[in-house]
């Protein structure tokens, strides 16, 4: 069976941890950043984990 390719707009965008669990960068703080509060653009420079449940299907497209 051949080896899986890395999705690598995948790739770019989550990074696995020392313990598995996939860390991304969250949307929203790209523009039109006037509206919005200082305490949730606050949170957007905050790194989120992704849930367990959607954990199984990117792992698959991060080939790892």
């Amino acid at each position: 069976m051949p080896k899986g390719k890395t999705n690598k707009s995948a790739a770019k965008r989550i990074k696995v941890t020392a313990s598995g669990k996939l860390k991304y960068s969250k949307a929203g703080s790209g523009h039109l950043l006037s509206s919005k509060s200082r305490k949730r653009k606050r949170n957007l420079r905050k790194s989120g984990i992704l849930s367990p449940a959607e954990n199984k299907r990117i792992k698959t497209l991060l080939a790892s």
